[in-house]
């Protein structure tokens, strides 16, 4: 029976209203995110909305139209509306009701137990292109194109269940190390293990395709590792830059017996093939000339692979989907800290890479003490009389960065740092020009696009090592940087509205820290401009993943001097 004390409004227009102080409200959340999408945050009352495609990733998470409807109505404070428990019946009993199977001869075909699906699917202009024949009860593929009719059949709404099945490729068997390198006891934790053991399903057809989400910090290239070592088999694995490369390949050789000589680099540098090689998206994706072909698509077909790994998936370059769309017989694993596409592309991941096998929130391993116990704050900074003219007069895009760049961000920097002090402090940015400022400023080096490759590794070390204390980063540091001693970082200025920019950033202060665990992610935003409203579609990610704004002025700030780190604790 519904129960007006509970925290849930579920609306005619599958929208749903969260109240953020009811007591329940933590344990209704957990639920919530599993099978529906966060659009809004303000503090009182989230805003979630069911979409098909996260009632498919639901359903592929084995979560039930039973379960979710029991979950709505033991939270929900008025009788759920009907349409929406008619939808997601409906939703949820589609996935799977369609299958892509292949027969003994080699044959692909789609088929179905439900022959008005089957109908529907045979006259879709949509489809059509990639349809040999109907046959009976089955429609054979024309066999070039089981990615391509997989993604036509999710934008008419069928989510194809694949059991076409998977080429083995060329065996390459190893195993982990008891003790890595650095001389630790190494094994793997016991979430990370689960989500080997699920992507995999002990080698059956319905394993072998997804995506494994994790918090920055969390290991997800331990759970890259660990199914290549379960898979056996060659792998290919594609990362979004050359330093990613280094840190695949470090991490490989540290927990892995796997020797150097068995692992490629595949680079604007190097170009090798070996049983486990690591290239970038960036050099996938070159072409001599725009429209022109893709120079090193090749490196697909180089070796007989039985796996590839896509990092940071939801980074996938848009060519690499559709070169992905023709890799389909073999085994692929997304790796991400966020599926939030800013691309809008979600649908194509899940086709084509393969649905959401595995999520642990963000939170539960912050209470494992697997991942830092992290504090947002959000300072809001004013703009001075002369730059609030100019603003006044900007247009849109000049706005946000006249209040990205809002000198005054220069001295709630120096606040934060007096309080923290000068170590283990990353400071990150969007517009080069004002890090330069910024660097000038503190003395503190500055890592760009443009900082040679060699002179970033020595950074990162030395930052590491505690011998560079406090570095700023431009937009290089939001994808796959091992950054394990941060543990202050402040953002002062992003990419409008990114949510898996507001993620990854977080992510870099995310490793286990000794002592009391804790981490500070502050945002600074300029106060009664845009980048304040950005600022809060950046953080709704996060926000679902159950973490909370403190939000001061500058001058609320300023008054908390000397105590700063314990009201924000606190807090």
């Amino acid at each position: 029976m519904p129960d007006i004390s509970q925290p849930l409004i579920v609306q005619n227009d599958k929208t749903m209203l969260l109240e953020v102080e009811n007591e329940n409200f933590e344990d209704c959340r957990a639920l919530v995110t599993r099978f529906a999408e966060l659009e809004k945050s303000p503090e009182y009352l989230h805003t979630y909305r069911i979409t098909p495609l996260s009632l498919w990733n639901a359903a592929s998470s084995k979560m039930s139209a039973d379960d979710i409807v029991a979950a709505l109505e033991r939270f929900s404070k008025y009788p759920v509306p009907k349409n929406v428990i008619h939808e997601v019946q409906e939703q949820i009993s589609r996935y799977g009701k369609v299958k892509l199977v292949k027969d003994d001869e080699g044959t692909l075909y789609i088929t179905s137990q439900e022959r008005v699906f089957l109908n529907e699917i045979a006259n879709h202009r949509t489809v059509q292109p990639y349809i040999e024949e109907r046959q009976g009860e089955r429609i054979v593929v024309k066999g070039s194109y089981r990615g391509h009719i997989k993604q036509a059949l999710i934008r008419i709404g069928y989510p194809v269940e694949d059991l076409a099945g998977y080429d083995d490729g060329a065996e390459f068997a190893f195993n982990f190390r008891h003790k890595s390198l650095s001389g630790k006891t190494f094994g793997m934790r016991d979430y990370q293990r689960r989500s080997v053991e699920v992507f995999h399903a002990n080698g059956e057809r319905e394993g072998g395709s997804g995506v494994i989400v994790l918090p920055c910090g969390a290991g997800k290239t331990i759970v890259g590792i660990g199914v290549m070592q379960i898979v056996g088999a060659q792998t290919l694995i594609l990362v979004t830059n050359t330093l990613s490369i280094r840190q695949w390949k470090n991490e490989i050789l540290d927990k892995s017996e796997i020797t150097e000589e068995d692992i490629g680099e595949y680079s604007g540098e190097k170009k090798e093939i070996k049983p486990i090689t690591i290239a970038t998206y960036n050099i996938i994706t070159h072409r001599k000339k725009k429209g022109g072909d893709f120079t090193h698509f090749n490196i697909f077909s180089a070796n007989n692979w039985g796996l590839i790994v896509y990092d940071e998936v939801h980074l996938l370059p848009a060519p690499v989907f559709r070169m992905t769309s023709e890799l389909q017989a073999k085994r692929r694993l997304g790796l991400t800290a966020t599926l939030v596409r800013e691309d809008g592309l979600e649908e194509d991941v899940f086709s084509l890479i393969g649905p959401k096998k595995y999520d642990v929130p963000w939170k539960e391993l912050e209470k494992q003490s697997w991942i830092a116990n992290a504090r947002c704050i959000e300072i809001r900074v004013n703009l001075d009389e002369e730059r609030r003219m100019q603003y006044s007069l900007a247009d849109d895009r000049e706005k946000y960065r006249l209040a990205s760049e809002n000198p005054e961000k220069m001295k709630c920097i120096e606040t934060i740092i007096d309080e923290h002090g000068r170590h283990n402090v990353l400071i990150i940015g969007q517009y080069i020009d004002q890090l330069e400022k910024i660097a000038a400023y503190f003395g503190f080096p500055l890592i760009t696009g443009k900082t040679p490759l060699l002179e970033r590794e020595r950074l990162y070390e030395g930052f590491r090592t505690g011998a560079v204390p406090c570095l700023i980063v431009s937009r290089v540091a939001n994808f796959s940087i091992d950054l394990p001693d941060a543990s202050v970082a402040i953002q002062v200025s992003g990419t409008f509205g990114s949510r898996q920019e507001e993620a990854q950033r977080l992510g870099r202060v995310l490793r286990p820290k000794e002592g009391d665990n804790v981490a500070f992610f502050y945002s600074l935003v300029s106060r009664d401009s845009t980048e304040e409203r950005f600022g809060q579609n950046r953080q709704l990610f996060l926000t679902e993943q159950g973490y909370e704004y403190q939000i001061y002025t500058y001058d609320q700030f300023q008054e908390m001097k000397g105590e700063i780190k314990e009201i924000i604790l606190q807090g």
